[in-house]
């Protein structure tokens, strides 16, 4: 069996920037282990694999180790590919996931706009093992639906920051989002995952349904410019719609290969 695979820098302008996917193309789902193994064999944050149904593509997203509920950034390298890879000429990409409902996706010129489900979230306490995961001191914690949101005083402690990925891998979440108001931006944010085999994610589209109503609330802004401040770095334009918000962004393709198995 050969399959299609793509390699596509999303929330980038260029390559070696924003964050990688893998994309596959398939034609039918294939068994989870099977799935699981080829995420594994990329070694990427995400691999992302889809079935086109008419007029819908279902999507699911892997890690190395595990399948997640919503990844923001492979399902923008997801519609890059069938829009400009697979000639699919539509404007709206209509993607479905069994997780995490519809989330459609719009093509203006050469950026996706992705609508996703805002997270839900509440505040809690600044424990001994939340404050325990960076050497910096946090001012407040959130928990949403998968993930810790940490907030802290100034951009530069997330520019600086160094994780305790040992102490964050055992926080049962997700990962940990760590956050402060930007400079240049709207606001910053860093994003460590290691519980999912992601130390730290470059670009972090879904960490941005909890970011962005959390930052349009201190705010007082619907539209904000967001910038992760990882290595590779990358900018998410993010527009509060109520209990969806879209998340902007353009993509570059790196490769295009084939995978025998």
């Amino acid at each position: 069996m050969n399959l299609t695979i793509y390699q596509v820098d999303a929330f980038a302008d260029e390559v070696f920037k924003g964050n990688p996917a893998a994309v596959c193309p398939l034609t039918e789902w294939l068994e989870d282990e099977l799935l699981l193994k080829i995420a594994a064999e990329n070694n990427l944050s995400e691999t992302a694999f889809y079935v086109q149904k008419d007029n819908q593509f279902d999507i699911r997203w892997f890690t190395p180790s595990s399948e997640v509920d919503l990844c923001g950034h492979a399902t923008l390298a997801s519609a890059f590919v069938i829009r400009n890879c697979e000639n699919y000429q539509e404007q709206h990409i209509n993607f479905y996931s069994p997780r995490s409902g519809s989330l459609p996706v719009t093509v203006l010129q050469d950026k996706f706009v992705l609508n996703f489900p805002t997270d839900q979230y509440i505040e809690v306490p600044l424990s001994d093992e939340l404050l325990a995961v960076t050497d910096k001191q946090p001012i407040a914690a959130y928990r949403g639906k998968t993930d810790f949101m940490l907030v802290f005083e100034d951009s530069a402690d997330i520019a600086s920051m160094k994780p305790n990925l040992t102490v964050i891998s055992k926080i049962d979440a997700r990962g940990i989002i760590v956050t402060a108001k930007g400079i240049d931006h709207d606001f910053v944010s860093r994003f460590f995952a290691p519980a999912v085999g992601v130390d730290e994610d470059p670009v972090c589209g879904s960490a941005h349904t909890t970011l962005a109503p959390y930052w349009g609330q201190q705010l007082n802004k619907t539209n904000l410019q967001a910038f992760q401040l990882s290595a590779r770095s990358g900018q998410i334009y993010c527009k509060l719609l109520g209990d969806r918000v879209e998340l902007g962004g353009t993509a570059v393709l790196y490769l295009k290969g084939e995978i025998y198995i």
